[in-house]
């Protein structure tokens, strides 16, 4: 089951929000929130994770460049795609300077702009900079550790366990089989056992989960593992 990415439309046209709302969530592949302004915009990003923000240049109290500044001088790490109606280099190359990770004019094919919106949140995802959203946490690869946002207590993890949860992230909520899962953290090893690895799962689950016992992010299926988000 692929994991539904959260899109967050910033744009001070109502239909076109709901239009977009519309198609994005036509196949279940993401959800989406709404909002008309760019100062509500940057709030939601400080308290709520999106896998991606699609937003107009030119909205009503922020411009939409500065917005995206404050984003990303707030930490946000997720590609911000801006839509505008001018064709002009210097407004795509302004924009592309203030942080947006690309710029799309309208009007728009959204077959076109749900290609780029795919394009960018694969490269993000494969970036040593990703933050990913698992159950309470999030999972930051580059700094191996998971930070539990109910009580901001980082669980630091060791570079194996920290493979392991990216790869299975990675997989969508797939399962991904044991011997697959060997061959991607550890490689070509005669020497390793899928003991090592269930030795790796079960530290992992003394530090991620609420009942080890009874695991809710790092789950056992009959032909391997999976990660729930």
């Amino acid at each position: 089951m692929t994991r539904v990415k959260k899109i967050l439309i910033v744009d001070f046209d109502i239909d076109l929000q709901e239009i977009l709302k519309e198609q994005l969530e036509a196949e279940g592949e993401f959800i989406t929130d709404g909002v008309n302004n760019g100062q509500t915009a940057i709030d939601k990003t400080l308290t709520q994770h999106y896998d991606l923000i699609i937003m107009e240049v030119g909205l009503t109290d922020i411009d939409g460049r500065d917005v995206c500044r404050t984003m990303r001088k707030n930490g946000m790490t997720s590609p911000i795609v801006m839509l505008s109606r001018s064709v002009e280099d210097v407004d795509a190359i302004s924009a592309l300077d203030a942080g947006a990770s690309d710029y799309v004019i309208k009007p728009f094919k959204i077959r076109v702009l749900l290609a780029r919106l795919r394009a960018r949140i694969r490269e993000t995802e494969q970036s040593e900079h990703a933050v990913f959203q698992i159950g309470p946490y999030s999972f930051r690869p580059l700094d191996k550790s998971m930070l539990d946002n109910r009580n901001e207590h980082k669980i630091r993890l060791t570079e194996k366990e920290t493979a392991i949860i990216k790869f299975l992230y990675l997989a969508d909520g797939a399962v991904v089989s044991r011997d697959k899962l060997l061959g991607e953290v550890w490689g070509y090893n005669p020497g390793i056992t899928t003991h090592t690895l269930e030795t790796h799962v079960y530290r992992l689950r003394q530090k991620i989960e609420e009942d080890p016992s009874n695991a809710q992010i790092l789950v056992t299926k009959p032909n391997g593992y999976r990660v729930v988000c």
